[in-house]
């Protein structure tokens, strides 16, 4: 599984400063996409574990507020390692984790592999890019048709909970 690049400090993707990395490949393929140069699988390098351990010391400065995972698309690498990403993020670093998929979280929760890594997770922006839905006065997504999900609430309440924002 690979990762086409890391900010230690990013603010563009969620409220506040985040450590955020984005996952190389996507099958999606949505038209209009701003990341289109890493839907290939093989783009960028080797996501090991010592570039999770650099990633996560990143995560720790008490200048971030939490970590986003973005693509290419994150359910479609290796489940395993993504699991035990998430788990030693919620481990040793325990700020929010924002994850982005185009998936739908329906499509997610069902399924165990990706419900696993759904428990560590805060908050999922779901749904594909729609170009003919995109809208710049959005937060946190680029298309109406996506919905930012309170991931722990709708474990919870076994129904799927929109993220309450300003």
């Amino acid at each position: 599984m690979n990762y086409s690049k890391i900010k230690k400090f990013d603010a563009t993707n969620w409220d506040g400063i985040n450590t955020t990395i984005f996952f190389s490949g996507c099958k999606f393929k949505c038209k209009g996409c701003f990341n289109s140069d890493i839907w290939d699988f093989n783009t960028g390098e080797e996501f090991t574990d010592e570039v999770m351990t650099v990633f996560i010391e990143y995560a720790k400065s008490k200048h971030v507020d939490g970590v986003c995972i973005l693509g290419g698309e994150p359910f479609q690498q290796d489940l395993d390692m993504m699991l035990y990403f998430v788990k030693r993020l919620k481990d040793e670093v325990n700020k929010p984790i924002h994850i982005w998929s185009g998936f739908l979280f329906e499509q997610l929760i069902v399924n165990p592999p990706t419900r696993l890594i759904l428990e560590y997770v805060d908050t999922l922006v779901d749904g594909q890019f729609i170009l003919e839905k995109k809208d710049l006065s959005l937060k946190y997504r680029g298309s109406s048709n996506q919905r930012v999900i309170d991931v722990q609430e709708s474990i919870k309440e076994n129904k799927t909970v929109l993220y309450k924002y300003d």
